[in-house]
């Protein structure tokens, strides 16, 4: 058995039918100089692509 890895943990969450999703980047600070349309498109949640799907042994 391996532990939890805790950056992934909070980084990545699973979907009900098991997609692996993630939060768009760049949303922490700096967000007055972007345009409407920037911030709006940064609210958005992506999956993860298949080929990086690997992460998901990581996630409980």
């Amino acid at each position: 058995m391996h532990k939890t890895n805790k950056r992934i943990a909070k980084t990545f969450w699973k979907t009900g039918s098991g997609k692996l999703m993630r939060r768009k980047a760049g949303q922490a600070h700096f967000n007055s100089r972007e345009s409407g349309k920037t911030t709006k498109n940064k609210r958005r949640d992506l999956v993860v692509a298949k080929t990086e799907q690997k992460l998901k042994h990581s996630i409980n």
